[in-house]
C-alpha cells in the first residue's frame, strides 16, 4: 500500500475547520482506492507568533521539504498586521521551497450560481498558470526619503529567462496534459511593459514549435479580464506572471461560484508542493461550524492528482460535484443549509461510494 507523508498547517481563522474537513474526505477516498496518508501537524500562523513572535524558521522550511506535499488551511489573522504572516509564512514557502507554479484551475459546477449571464458549466472551464516566485514578488526595491514630502517608492520586477520558460514549459505540458482545447492564452502586456513581457512573449513563441499540437494565442491583461467576463469559453489555459496572475485568478474565482469553491495549488513539479483554499481564513466565521470547506476539499483533490493518485481525484470530484448540486443550497457561509462538518460528512460518504 502507497504511503503519502503529508504536512498538514491548519494555519488560522477558520483554516483548522475546513482542512478537518479535507482530510476527512481524503481520508475515505484513500480507503478506497488502497493508499494511506500520513499527517504531521505543524501550528505556524497568527496565534504561534502572538505567543512566541516566531513566523516560520529556516529550520520548518528544511522539514517541510522532505514532505510529499503540503496541506495548507489559511493564512491570516485579525490580531496580526497584514504582510506580516503572509509574507513570512506563504511568500517565504513558496520560494524557498521554489514552489514557481501557481496552479487555478477555474470550473463552475453544475448547480452553481455564476454572476455571468447565460455562462454555465460549459462555458467556463479553464485553468490559469501563474509564474509563482518571481515578477513584483521578489521584494526587490525600496525607499527614499521615507516619509518625508520627497518619498520615492520603488518595487521591481524581475523576469529571469530561466524563470519565465521554466513556467512556460509547464503551461505547454499542462495544457497537452489537460488535452481539451489544447489552446494556450500568454497574458501580458507588450504594449507598455515593453521589457519583461518582451522576454516573455519571445521565449513563449520560441517553444511554440516544440509543442505542435498546442495552439497558441495573446492577450493583453485587460483585454484578458474582458473576456473572462464575457466569453470564458474561449480560453483553455491561461498563463502569466505573478502580478497578472494574481489578479485574474480572484476574478477567475467569481466567475465559477465564489471563494466556496475556488482551490489553487503552489507547484514545485521535481520537489514539494502546497495546496489551499485560496478565500482566507475568514476570521469572523471561526468555530461556528458554518463555513464552507469545499474549497479545502477541492485543494485537497488537487494534492492527491498530483501526487498521482488521478482516479482518487476524480472520486472527489464527483462527489463534491453531487453534494453542491443536489444538498447543499448555498456556497456562502451560514446559508448553505448544513454545517461545515455535514458538507465534509456528505462529501467523504459520496467517496466512500
Amino acid at each position: 500500500m502507497k504511503t503519502y507523508n503529508i504536512a498538514v498547517m491548519p494555519g488560522d481563522g477558520t483554516g483548522p475547520e475546513v482542512i478537518l474537513e479535507g482530510i476527512k474526505v481524503i481520508e475515505s477516498v484513500a480507503a478506497r482506492r488502497n493508499f494511506k496518508m500520513e499527517w504531521t501537524n505543524f501550528d505556524f500562523g497568527g496565534e504561534r507568533y502572538k505567543k512566541t513572535g516566531e513566523i516560520l524558521p529556516d529550520s520548518a522550511i528544511d522539514e517541510l521539504g522532505k514532505f510529499d506535499a503540503i496541506y495548507l488551511g489559511a493564512i491570516g489573522h485579525p490580531e496580526v498586521k497584514p504582510g506580516i504572516l503572509e509574507k513570512g509564512i506563504l511568500l517565504k514557502l513558496r520560494f524557498a521551497l521554489d514552489q514557481y507554479i501557481n496552479l487555478r484551475p477555474v470550473k463552475l459546477y453544475p448547480g452553481v450560481e455564476t454572476p455571468l449571464k447565460d455562462k454555465g458549466p460549459d462555458e467556463i472551464d479553464f485553468v490559469v498558470v501563474r509564474e509563482n516566485t518571481e515578477g513584483l514578488y521578489c521584494g526587490a526595491g525600496g525607499f527614499l526619503k521615507k516619509g518625508t514630502p520627497d518619498e520615492v517608492a520603488i518595487q521591481e520586477s524581475i523576469n529571469s529567462r530561466k524563470g519565465v520558460e521554466r513556467c512556460l514549459r509547464f503551461a505547454y505540458k499542462y495544457c497537452r496534459d489537460r488535452n481539451k482545447n489544447k489552446q494556450l492564452t500568454l497574458c501580458g502586456k507588450t504594449n507598455v511593459l515593453t521589457y519583461a513581457f518582451d522576454l516573455w512573449e519571445r521565449t513563449f513563441n520560441e517553444l511554440a514549435p516544440e509543442y505542435p499540437d498546442i495552439s497558441t494565442n495573446y492577450a493583453h491583461v485587460d483585454a484578458t479580464c474582458m473576456w473572462m467576463v464575457k466569453n470564458p469559453e474561449w480560453f483553455d489555459v491561461i498563463v502569466t506572471d505573478n502580478m497578472f496572475g494574481d489578479i485574474i485568478t480572484d476574478l477567475g474565482a467569481m466567475i465559477q461560484g465564489g471563494m466556496g469553491v475556488a482551490a489553487g495549488g503552489n507547484i514545485n513539479p521535481e520537489g514539494v508542493s502546497m495546496f489551499e483554499p485560496i478565500g482566507g481564513s475568514a476570521p469572523k466565521y471561526t468555530g461556528q461550524n458554518v463555513i464552507n470547506p469545499m474549497a479545502a476539499i477541492c485543494a485537497g483533490q488537487m494534492m492527491i492528482e498530483m501526487l498521482g493518485e488521478k482516479e482518487a481525484a476524480q472520486d472527489v470530484e464527483k462527489a463534491v460535484v453531487e453534494v453542491i448540486s443536489k444538498e447543499m443550497k448555498s456556497l456562502s457561509a451560514g446559508r448553505m443549509g448544513m454545517s461545515t462538518t455535514e458538507v465534509g460528512d456528505r462529501v467523504a460518504a459520496h467517496v466512500a461510494g
